[in-house]
């Protein structure tokens, strides 16, 4: 069954973020948007039909997701896709994959331990790390030959601090688009062994990997499986932000207890949206199909990027990534800042692009959210090239 990711549909109107609300991100209204991380498709059949079936239904009461037919389309889905046995005492439901991590954080540390994290990284760690009162240590990624890896010598120093209790990682990487390899997961399990330091790991990704890269879940190569703890969802996947909710595996029972406790009792939001629930289920018990075509479009995409750049914006620079449908550009040879930057395509390009400092990168970098119709994206590519083209190093 082939998927048609060419269709345009006007998201204008429907309370959007990325569409209806881009003055509140780009102080302008009308540019052509490529930011925050959902797609332009619509989400798979198999879950529009059975949303459509419960709407019918007309009964919007209390949902549980403590049952077989949510646990084990999870359970089956990692079997299949990723070779990976997931136990159901696992799992549990989350409002959202940073509800999650928050939590989970509040458990596994105290104020002012030490929390680290990669960087550049997903901006929401920052903020999220900042407001818990704990003290956020970076390691910085090497970024050489164009690639990204990590510096495991600086990790390892992090690591050994006494006060430091987490290292909250992101696996496939947003926004480098780095699948972290066996190799590269196995020896940050180590050196987290070694001090005593507890894995989170935000997996919402792991979905769209490219070519011959393959996602491979932490808890596969864990001896120590209580130390680790992942925060996923099927919400990037099947473009499903709206519809609610996440899951965690959490093979820790106290930590589990306390998590659990903490939403049930203290936070009072256990109680799951149905359609967030019918999207997991339908998604991955009938839509595979669906994920693998995307897959191959997103990557069109990106072939798409690199080839106008290589052609059109040689002063860039961009390499397919190995995952995520976030274009991670190199502008260094621009010279400029991010707010020179963003000014230009802003108000030359009329395009809404975000720079890479949003994530902790130095300045001349750009995050471009390719999941979206090549017909739009060939838009912004052109957009792009009129704000480059704009810019004072031309002159």
């Amino acid at each position: 069954m082939s998927v048609n990711f060419d269709k345009i549909v006007d998201r204008n109107g429907t309370y959007c973020t990325q569409w209806d609300f881009t003055v509140d991100r780009f102080g302008k209204e009308g540019v052509l948007p490529f930011s925050i991380s959902d797609m332009d498709f619509q989400s798979p059949g198999e879950i529009l039909t059975s949303i459509r079936s419960h709407v019918n239904h007309g009964i919007f009461g209390y949902t549980r997701w403590a049952h077989n037919d949510y646990k084990d389309a999870i359970i089956n889905w990692y079997g299949r896709r990723f070779n990976t046995l997931i136990k159901s005492e696992w799992i549990v439901y989350s409002p959202s994959v940073i509800y999650t991590i928050s939590k989970l954080i509040e458990i596994l540390s105290s104020e002012n331990e030490n929390i680290v994290i990669q960087s550049p990284g997903y901006d929401a760690f920052f903020k999220l790390i900042n407001s818990t009162d704990r003290q956020l240590l970076i390691n910085e990624l090497k970024y050489e030959n164009n690639e990204y890896s990590i510096d495991m010598e600086d990790l390892e120093s992090l690591l050994a601090l006494k006060r430091t209790k987490i290292l909250l990682l992101c696996n496939p990487h947003n926004p480098t688009g780095r699948v972290w390899t066996k190799y590269e997961l196995s020896q940050i399990i180590e050196l987290c062994d070694k001090y005593n330091v507890k894995i989170i790991s935000d997996d919402i990704h792991m979905d769209i990997v490219y070519t011959k890269k393959a996602y491979t879940p932490v808890t596969k190569l864990a001896r120590n499986k209580e130390n680790i703890f992942i925060c996923s969802s099927g919400s990037k996947t099947f473009n499903t932000p709206s519809l609610g909710g996440s899951y965690a595996f959490i093979p820790d029972p106290i930590a589990r207890e306390s998590f659990l406790n903490i939403m049930k009792r203290r936070d009072g939001v256990s109680n799951a949206s149905i359609f967030g629930i019918l999207s997991i289920i339908n998604g991955y018990d009938y839509a595979e199909y669906w994920v693998d075509d995307l897959v191959y479009y997103l990557y069109n995409n990106l072939q798409t990027v690199y080839e106008f750049i290589r052609n059109e914006l040689p002063i860039l620079n961009f390499h397919i990534p190995e995952s995520t449908y976030l274009a991670w550009i190199d502008c260094t040879n621009l010279n400029i800042t991010d707010q020179e930057f963003q000014k230009s395509l802003i108000n030359d390009g009329n395009v809404g692009i975000m720079t890479g400092n949003v994530y902790g990168a130095k300045n001349g970098f750009l995050r471009m959210n390719v999941g979206c119709p090549q017909k739009k994206l060939l838009k912004g590519l052109e957009r792009l090239k009129l704000s480059v083209n704009a810019l004072d190093y031309l002159k």
